[in-house]
């Protein structure tokens, strides 16, 4: 097996990226770090995200650059300020232990006063995204004519986006280059135009075919009626315990309308989309790739940037429009040499495009049946089991309850007592599924094919207002979680919800209004009682102005209950 040193790179860089616990070269490493090198040659490099693209172009750029000289010798493209982010920290990372790069990252979201004054204080790389470079050039705050490499990093991604323009004007303000490095996911045409247009002779260095997808990717397909996409996602997350996933959906509508009903029905998830703000784009994405988000519904747009290695699943809510979209959709799992699953939901009439994204990116896709309720709960119950036996034991503090413990379960045997253990989470999903539809579609003339419809609550829906708004600091999640875990409200009984500033309007089924209604009765925010009434009985009356920050909901109690 190769190793690092065996490529030509110096001690010194070594040093940097073995304290990053790199240890053995990924195929498109061992293939592009000798060449860009040793030579002043254009490279292509044909490689899937998640590979090592960065350390390929970033450990020769780094090495190629002579400390002493001042002024910007070398320029990363990228085509998100996510990406940008990340390649300028990794390109200080790996050289920690070598001479002090000053590597500047300009991309729009951020100050371009203080962007303009670190390029001022000497920048000898720059990391951009292609309008901020182009406004900076503008300005006259950069010029690129010192530039000996350009890197074009996702050049597909940066051409999707809209920014040839952008590209054709940095290219040809870099007049003087020695070298352009193209890396891409993809060849579609555009991509095929720039190296035409900019690059000589270039060397073109793939580990895969072009357009091919990731062979550590396992792609599954489930077909089921237009109206029951909504229902089989739900089972295909319910039928994989533990699933960490993006999920794709096609409009930046239909991941509101998705995200918002995860929400509602109990599921850790956001959505990530074009009329985020950028600081609310950062702390969804800050929480994905922290772990502490599940699942993250978002458009291809919003997700481009997004590098997050551990990514389980992928899910089309729908197929993408360009098969290169799919192959970026799915190379978001199966990153770093581990396995993934791309999953596509459906409806009978895009199976045929299903077998053209097979031929074009040589990925075999195997239908499978969408799970059925007891599927589901079966699956559920193994994994509860499976948290059960893992489950660390912290002895010595448990060790003084354990004599109540035994007093209170001694009248159940062995049997009894792993009944009840499994039982815990297992009803909630058994509740749920019981009586679910098989919503599989088969043959004509199937006797499958009739269904019986889930038993929900009573259907009758009502609307309600509280005086509980934004002010307060409360999010829908936070008042569907208060609804569902500490007042009981089963998720498909909580329908839709309008915050506004100090009031909400929601819709709940009839049958546990006056749960909720005594429920609430019990809690304050703010210090002030919370107050539950018929919407109609109560149109656009407003809370207290009060602009204090959310306290979570007390229990009117001396003691105070936190929610």
């Amino acid at each position: 097996m190769t190793a690092f040193k065996n490529l030509g790179i110096d001690d010194d860089l070594l040093q940097g990226i073995a304290a990053l616990g790199f240890e053995t070269p990924t195929p498109v490493q061992e293939l592009v770090i000798p060449t860009a090198l040793t030579t002043d040659d254009d490279i292509i490099a044909l490689a899937h995200t998640g590979t090592g693209k960065t350390a390929a172009f970033g450990l020769p750029l780094l090495q190629r650059i002579n400390p002493e000289e001042r002024g910007i010798h070398a320029l990363v493209l990228c085509p998100t300020r996510e990406l940008c982010v990340q390649v300028a920290s990794d390109l200080v990372n790996y050289s920690k232990f070598a001479h002090q790069y000053k590597v500047v990252a300009v991309y729009g979201g951020a100050s371009i006063e203080t962007q303009i004054r670190q390029i001022k204080a000497g920048a000898q790389i720059i990391v951009a995204t292609p309008g901020r470079l182009m406004d900076l050039m503008t300005r006259k705050a950069v010029r690129l004519d010192q530039v000996e490499r350009v890197v074009l990093d996702e050049a597909d991604e940066m051409l999707n986006m809209g920014f040839k323009e952008a590209i054709d004007f940095i290219l040809g303000a870099a007049e003087n280059r020695s070298s352009i490095w193209l890396f891409s996911a993809t060849m579609p045409d555009e991509v095929r135009v720039i190296a035409a247009n900019y690059m000589d002779n270039p060397r073109e260095l793939s580990t895969g075919k072009r357009n091919q997808t990731n062979e550590n990717i396992e792609h599954i397909y489930y077909v089921c009626r237009a109206n029951d996409r909504y229902a089989a996602l739900k089972r295909v997350v319910d039928a994989n315990p533990g699933i960490y996933a993006l999920i794709f959906c096609r409009t930046k509508n239909e991941t509101k309308e998705i995200a918002e009903q995860m929400i509602r029905d109990g599921y850790d998830s956001d959505a990530l989309h074009g009329d985020l703000a950028q600081s609310d784009r950062d702390r969804v994405m800050q929480r994905f790739r922290e772990g502490n988000l599940q699942l993250l519904v978002a458009t291809d747009v919003a997700a481009r940037g997004l590098d997050v290695s551990n990514i389980s699943h992928v899910i089309n809510f729908g197929l993408p429009d360009e098969i290169e979209s799919y192959t970026h959709r799915s190379g978001r799992t199966g990153r770093a040499g581990r396995t993934g699953v791309s999953i596509s939901i459906v409806t009978p009439k895009y199976e045929d495009k299903i077998r053209l994204i097979e031929r074009k990116t040589k990925a075999s896709f195997a239908k499978m049946p969408i799970p059925t309720g007891m599927e589901v709960c079966e699956q559920q119950l193994f994994q509860i089991v499976n948290n059960i036996h893992t489950q660390e034991v912290h002895h010595a503090e448990i060790e003084p309850f354990m004599g109540r413990i035994y007093a209170e379960l001694k009248d159940l045997t062995k049997e009894e007592l792993i009944k009840r253990f499994a039982s815990v989470e297992f009803n909630r999903f058994l509740a749920y599924y019981r009586s679910a539809p098989d919503i599989n579609i088969y043959p004509k003339g199937d006797k499958r094919n009739v269904r019986t419809e889930t038993a929900r609550p009573n259907g009758s829906m009502q609307r309600l207002f509280a005086n509980v708004g934004e002010m307060d600091g409360v999010s829908k999640r936070d008042f569907i979680q208060l609804l569902s875990k500490t007042l009981g409200v089963p998720s498909q009984a909580i329908g839709h919800i309008d915050m506004n500033r100090a009031y909400m309007h929601f819709d709940l089924d009839s049958a546990y209004v006056d749960t909720v209604r005594e429920g609430l009765s019990e809690f304050t925010i703010n210090g002030r009682r919370i107050r539950l009434d018929d919407a109609s009985e109560k149109q656009e009356k407003r809370g207290p102005k009060s602009d204090r920050p959310f306290e979570k909901w007390d229990k009117k109690k001396k003691k105070g209950k936190k929610w």
